[in-house]
């Protein structure tokens, strides 16, 4: 199957089966958002749920967080992965939208790179969610999908290698869905140790699938 045919059948899969696709992050505005998706590296999304409520209701704003500090951060986010690091990056990442950004969450990848915390992922999620741009973060369940369903060729070692691929082939206006749909098929069917293949409607498509059938 031609690259071109096999990212139609995907995409048009996706947009039967997922319609609404949306980060399962729980925020209100993008500050919190910022905080979430810093709090949700190599974490689940369900176990920064669970602590973000209270850290958001005491910490409302860039200022009050920036005027705390990681020792005090810490005890709010401490069941979740990295929490000394991640009490420093929040606290940090506050001062400086204080400080540079007049206090609004930045939405260009240059700038959302220069806060404590965010990298790439962070920012292209950011972009995405929040600004609804093209920017495709690619994490662990997307840097999978995309392998095993034969979207990227296995030359792509890379996060930065995966994005630049699925950008070249997704259109522009449902980059930030498609984003969504790969995290969300990576999280609940082809997860990493058993994909669900019996019950994913990729199968026959997916280039793991065929050549599981072919041996």
């Amino acid at each position: 199957m031609r690259k071109k045919e096999l990212y139609n059948k995907v995409i048009a899969y996706f947009e039967q089966a997922m319609p609404v696709a949306e980060t399962e992050l729980h925020y209100n505005n993008p500050f919190e958002l910022l905080i979430a998706v810093i709090l949700s590296a190599q974490c689940t999304d369900k176990r920064v749920n669970m602590i973000t409520p209270p850290l958001f209701h005491d910490f409302p704003t860039p200022e009050s967080l920036a005027a705390t500090t990681p020792e005090v951060i810490f005890e709010y986010i401490r069941s979740v992965s990295y929490p000394n690091n991640k009490a420093k990056h929040l606290v940090g990442m506050a001062q400086m939208l204080v400080k540079d950004f007049g206090s609004e969450v930045p939405g260009t990848l240059e700038e959302l790179v220069k806060l404590p915390g965010v990298g790439r992922k962070t920012a292209n999620v950011i972009q995405s969610v929040v600004f609804n741009k093209a920017a495709m973060a690619v994490d662990t369940h997307v840097f999978r999908v995309s392998h095993r369903i034969g979207l990227v060729p296995k030359s792509c070692t890379t996060p930065l290698a995966v994005e630049k691929q699925l950008m070249k082939h997704i259109p522009e206006a449902i980059v930030p869905k498609a984003h969504h749909w790969l995290i969300l098929h990576g999280r609940y069917v082809c997860v990493a140790r058993k994909p669900k293949c019996e019950e994913c409607g990729l199968n026959g498509i997916c280039a793991e699938s065929l050549k599981t059938k072919v041996q």
